[in-house]
């Protein structure tokens, strides 16, 4: 095969320079990924080629509001065994138009001849308009999508449009069938789809649009191959989600907190957002998990994986959305009480100026959680999962976040308070407060007096600490 060049037409220069120093680590770790998976396929490219294809993952990949979709994440999905799966997984995160709010300049390339922008939304361009070409009929093949289709980003467009990328990246020196399964690899990435209304699950389906893929576009691919396709495909998609089945729900919810700004850009405005900002993006993730069951978490197809550890991945997934759903709904009536006293004091209120500094910015400065009685705990938990929840919020997650302290001081003083039956109850009451059909004074009224009090006093102290310290006394 012929070696690939790229054009600076195409993508950018090679010059460290303008990958930026502070991607330096990830570009090398990229192309070191490239170089070895080209190599086991039986792919030459020249090192220029690979290392530019590199830096147009690495670019994306280390955006500003990539915090955990980054150039880790797609060298853990890709593992280390498989070609096929270490290629789909450098691309599958590369277009994720609602956490960078655009499509990146250099991929846009690659996908501005198949798809449109209108009435704000991406659209694949409809017959007329698509240009003949192979590569991209089979990512359509293999997505099951259409000419003149909508996107959703909630249903395969990030995942579509990096498909596309990577085939029209790799047909120079890559085989059509090598193609189809790293895209197949990358359609898997499609997280949390249900059964199919005819009893299919979703990656049998993905094996039949493979095997009319085979056949439209003469691939010659046995289905023995074609079955390990999807096996791969069902690991890359697998580990994509794999911290799921993390045993510790600590890191579990780290995780978690690292997702948040990704949708939420106003957290990373350190001291300046609000406490309903804080709040909505609580609820958004409340809301997701309390949607989300543990059974289309993680995909099995022809025995991969096996039963026992498809099982341990699902009952594990099951535990940590259990844990999740309380601790989010714990810290959501903590915030809610917050939020009720901040409309005491106006509108748009920063988290920082009713509960303290984030630590990392300003260290000396004083916390509301200085001012929050230290209690006994009033209503014991009563099983292992509140036991486990009131201990993730009092010793806190295992790492601080960049916008967010890692503990509840808060939330664990409410619930040794007055114990999770309570806090689950305020929580539905919380709910029709967030959705104003129930005001803040209601609220507040309805809520355990000694709470409020203690709240509502440490607030102030918190204010006559920031007065003292104006004053210089």
């Amino acid at each position: 095969m012929a070696c690939v060049h790229l054009t600076q037409d195409t993508l950018f220069s090679t010059d460290y320079a303008e990958v930026g120093m502070n991607c330096e680590q990830e570009y090398n770790q990229c192309f070191e990924r490239l170089t070895w998976a080209c190599a086991r396929l039986g792919a030459e490219v020249a090192s220029e080629g690979l290392a530019e294809i590199a830096q147009l993952i690495v670019q994306p990949m280390t955006g500003t509001w990539r915090h955990f979709h980054t150039p880790q994440h797609i060298f853990d999905v890709g593992g280390q065994d498989d070609p096929i799966e270490v290629l789909a997984a450098l691309f599958h995160d590369l277009v994720y138009v609602q956490v960078d709010l655009s499509v990146n300049f250099n991929l846009s390339y690659y996908i501005s001849p198949f798809s449109q922008e209108l009435d704000g939304k991406l659209q694949i361009r409809p017959r007329d308009k698509l240009p003949a070409d192979r590569s991209f009929e089979m990512v359509l093949a293999v997505f099951g999508f259409s000419p003149g289709q909508v996107l959703s980003p909630l249903a395969g467009q990030n995942e579509f449009l990096s498909a596309a990328v990577a085939a029209k990246v790799l047909e120079t020196f890559l085989t059509p069938q090598q193609i189809l399964e790293i895209v197949a690899c990358i359609e898997a990435t499609i997280p949390f789809q249900y059964v199919l209304e005819n009893g299919l699950t979703v990656s049998d389906r993905l094996f039949y649009r493979l095997k009319d893929a085979n056949c439209r576009f003469d691939l010659n691919l046995s289905e023995t191959g074609l079955r390990e396709t999807v096996k791969r495909a069902v690991r890359v998609a697998n580990r994509d989600v794999l911290g799921f089945a993390h045993t510790s729900s600590a890191i579990f919810l780290d995780n978690t907190w690292n997702l948040l700004p990704e949708t939420n850009h106003n957290l990373m405005h350190i001291n300046a957002y609000t406490v309903r900002e804080y709040r909505v993006a609580l609820q958004k993730m409340e809301g997701f998990m309390n949607f989300l069951t543990a059974e289309v978490v993680f995909r099995q197809f022809d025995g991969e994986p096996d039963d026992e550890t498809y099982r341990h991945m699902v009952d594990m997934a099951r535990k940590n959305i259990e844990v999740a759903r309380l601790y989010l709904g714990s810290k959501l009536f903590a915030i809610a009480v917050v939020e009720a006293l901040s409309l005491r004091v106006g509108l748009s209120i920063p988290l920082s100026t009713m509960m303290g500094d984030h630590p990392s910015q300003t260290p000396k400065c004083a916390q509301l959680e200085d001012f929050i009685p230290d209690i006994q705990t009033k209503h014991p938990p009563q099983t292992d999962l509140e036991r486990e929840v009131l201990t993730l919020l009092s010793r806190g997650r295992t790492q601080n976040a960049a916008y967010d302290i890692k503990h509840s001081p808060l939330a664990t003083f409410m619930v040794k308070l007055v114990g999770f039956e309570e806090i689950r109850r305020q929580r539905q009451r919380a709910q029709e407060f967030f959705q104003e059909t129930r005001s803040a004074e209601d609220f507040l009224a309805g809520c355990d007096p000694q709470l409020i009090e203690a709240i509502a006093t440490g607030v102030l102290q918190l204010f006559d600490s920031r007065k003292s310290a104006l004053i210089g006394s």
